[in-house]
This record gives structure tokens, sequence and C-alpha cells, in this order.
């Protein structure tokens, strides 16, 4: 069994579409997950807002061209009448569905009830584009079997009882198309796995079903040694650990969701990255092997920001960071990096959302400065801090403000923080002294 994962561009146009029914028709049972077709999930969020506004007539627009889109896409890809027919009475409910939500008080349920209607549409239309293509496909809605416990954590118990459960009660097919990205809360209303969800969805399933291999098809052939929309003559790394991939997504590799790897890792399944529209391309394998060491890439995570707590009566007293991670946690806020001297801490928080509350209390004892606008510079691979090239990465302090180093807290990773308009010039100086 195979689980494969097509982003939203795979499947954002009808010439796209086709070619990912080509990459899955081999034989072999597969689950395969979709994503929204691209621009769908952005479209559904600003209608969240348009709804949070209340602004209806902005609202009827928007899905007027987003509905255009859809009767466009069918009308190109569908040729049996009955079936284009059936995919259309489809999406007209859905988009009835959307304008009633125009009129609905904004609430949580109601953004995740929106946003949810992308992967259903993208689903539903493929499954019975496979249909007319005389494949054996059936479609298998993620909200029978996928859920979240009340810490938003997958529930791996119900996720495997229901998901073999709805598999033995259909009627069996070669291929079973299902969503990303959305999911049941405990409660056991519509949510979701945050945005790029659709590749965790695959590796959840893959673990539960202990699959042969899962593949993320997307629009790149793979992870690459640096950030190609910034920096020219990258290329893409054959081969990484489970740690090094874990690393590098979590830390702003935008090819994979920061919790991907984590399902399958434990049961040792092989993530492949590979590119729709390249499909001959080795990509990317990410297995528990280990090969080579030093740095092997480079990433950059924005929307940091920077807080220095500094307090006299940090000097000798125990207790201090305590008291000062206490609050993060009262506040369910994580920290990134941290830095600490005799009187002062640095650290930096990636969800700014609670930081005025955190600001407040940390001023009860302690002098507080804010940076943000900040960004984190990665640079992965095993045993980094050991390798002996290592060193040539830190020429970048003589071109580069950086404020802060995380250096030893990982063997596999060596972080840099710099303000967000010296990233670029970081990730090109740093691609420079250590690839070139």
């Amino acid at each position: 069994m195979l689980v494969l994962k097509f982003g939203g561009t795979s499947v954002g146009s009808v010439e796209n579409m086709i070619n990912v029914k080509n990459i899955i028709k081999a034989g072999g049972k597969k689950v395969v997950v979709l994503s929204a077709m691209s621009g769908t999930t952005n479209a559904l969020v600003a209608l969240s807002e348009i709804i949070k506004n209340g602004e209806t007539k902005e609202g009827l627009t928007s899905l007027e061209t987003l509905y255009k889109k859809y009767v466009s896409t069918i009308d190109e890809l569908f040729h049996q009448s009955e079936l284009k027919q059936e995919v259309g009475n489809y999406i007209d409910g859905v988009f009835d569905f959307l304008k009633d939500s125009l009129n609905e008080q904004f609430s949580e349920l109601v953004y995740n009830q929106v946003v949810s209607q992308g992967e259903l549409l993208s689903t539903y239309i493929f499954t019975h584009y496979l249909t007319q293509e005389g494949l054996s496909a059936r479609l298998l809605p993620a909200l029978d079997f996928m859920r979240i416990d009340r810490n938003k954590e997958p529930d791996n118990f119900y996720i495997r009882q229901n998901l073999n459960r709805v598999i033995d009660e259909m009627i069996p097919a070669e291929i079973y198309i299902t969503q990303g990205f959305i999911c049941l809360d405990a409660d056991g209303n519509i949510a979701n796995l945050q945005r790029g969800g659709s590749d965790y969805t695959a590796t959840i399933i893959g673990s539960v079903m202990s699959a042969d291999e899962v593949q993320i098809w997307t629009d790149i052939d793979g992870f690459h040694n640096n950030d190609p929309r910034f920096v020219d003559n990258t290329h893409a790394i054959s081969d990484l650990s489970f740690d090094e991939a874990a690393e590098l997504a979590y830390f702003g590799a935008k090819i994979l969701h920061p919790q991907t790897v984590m399902p399958v890792r434990e049961f040792d399944i092989p993530v492949r990255l590979k590119n729709t529209m390249s499909p001959a391309a080795y990509g990317t394998l990410i297995t528990s092997e280990i090969h080579g060491e030093g740095i092997k890439a480079i990433a950059a995570k924005d929307n940091i920001t920077a807080i220095k707590i500094k307090s006299a009566r940090m000097l000798n007293a125990h207790g201090f960071l305590k008291k000062v991670f206490e609050i993060f946690e009262k506040y369910e806020t994580a920290i990134d990096m941290i830095t600490t001297s005799e009187i002062a801490v640095s650290l930096t928080i990636d969800d700014a959302s609670n930081l005025e509350g955190i600001v407040e209390e940390l001023n009860k004892f302690a002098i507080v400065e804010v940076d943000q606008n900040q960004s984190i510079v990665c640079l992965v691979g095993h045993s980094v801090i050991y390798h002996q090239d290592t060193h040539k990465l830190f020429q970048v302090l003589q071109d580069v403000n950086v404020r802060m180093i995380s250096y030893g807290g990982s063997n596999n990773n060596i972080s840099l923080l710099v303000n967000t308009d010296d990233k670029v010039e970081t990730l090109k100086q740093v691609h420079s002294y250590v690839f070139e």
C-alpha cells in the first residue's frame, strides 16, 4: 500500500489533474490525499474574513469568481454528460452552502466549515474524473475517520479503528481518494490540521495503515539545499534522515509541513518528495538512514519575535529561568531559540498572538525588550557542529548583523537570528561560504 499526497498546484488545472491521473494509474493499491485546487483555500480564507466583517455583497462577488473557475474546470474535464451533471450538482450545492454562510454569525466553526470546502470539492471532482477514465476509484471521506483530540493532536486509535472500518465497508477499489487538511475535533465538529496540513494527513494515514511508502508530490523536485526563490544554483538533496527533514521543515522549508515526518518515523516508513511536473526525477527520500555529514541545507523562518529579558536579580539566582518559562507555558507559546548571559535571557517565538500578556507578566520582574520582523536562518545536516567545514559559515558575521546564534543545542542544526531585511543576503552569503 502506498499513500500519495498531491498539493494544490498538482490539482490546480485540468492539465495537472490529467498528469496526476497518469502518475497514480499504475498497479497496486494506494490512498491518494488531495489538497484544494490552488487558490481555493486562499479564496475561502478571504471569504471567512468577509463573513466576519458582514460584507455580504463582496462575498457574493468573490464566490461568483470562484464558481466560474470550477464550472470551467468540469466543462473541460468531463465528457460524459451524466458524470458532468452529477459533479455540477455537487458544486452547486457547495456554493449554495457558502452563500448561506455569508449570513451566519462568524465563529471558529463557521471558519472551519468554510475553508474545508476546498478539499471536499477537489476530491469529489477528481474521484469522478478517475471513474470516467475507467479507473477503480472510491471517495474516502476524511471526516469519517480523521480526528484530533483535545490537545489538537491526531487521535491515532480513533483514526486506525475508523479508517479500517470505512474501507472494509466500501466496495473494494485500487485507488482511494481522500481529503488532506480537514478533520473532526474531539467534539465531532469540523476542524483542520492548519495550513499545509495535507502532508500531515498523508503520513498519519501512512502510519496507521503501515504503508510501504508515503509520497508527497509538489511542484518542486524535493528538498533543495537552499531556498530557490532567493538563491541561484540550488539543487535537490537526494537523501535526508528523519531528523534532518524535521529540522528543515520546522525552520521554514516550505515543501513540507513541520509535523509531517513525526507519524512515520516511529514505524520507519519512508517519505519520498516528488515533482508532479517531472515524475521521473528522483526527488528526496527521507528515511532513518544517515547519508554523509556536514551542512546539507539552509532554510529560513520568518515572522519571528525576539524577546530580551534582563534583570540584575538573575545574577546567581536559581529559579529565574523557571519563572520565565512558566509564563510562556501559561500562554501556550513555544520558544524556538534561547541564549543566556549572567543578567539576561534572549529568546524567540514564532507566535506573537499572546505577546502582550507575556510581556506584561515579564515586566513585573525584569526589563523587557521586544524586536519583531526577525528571521531564523537554519543550517541543517548530520553532526554539523562537529564537521570540519562548519566554521566557514561564521564568515557571515562580517557581512550581516547576527543577533543570536544557537549552536550545540542539536547536533544537526545551527540557527542564526537576523533582521528579516537581511534574510536574503544571509541566505546568499551562507550559501556561498558553505557550498561554493
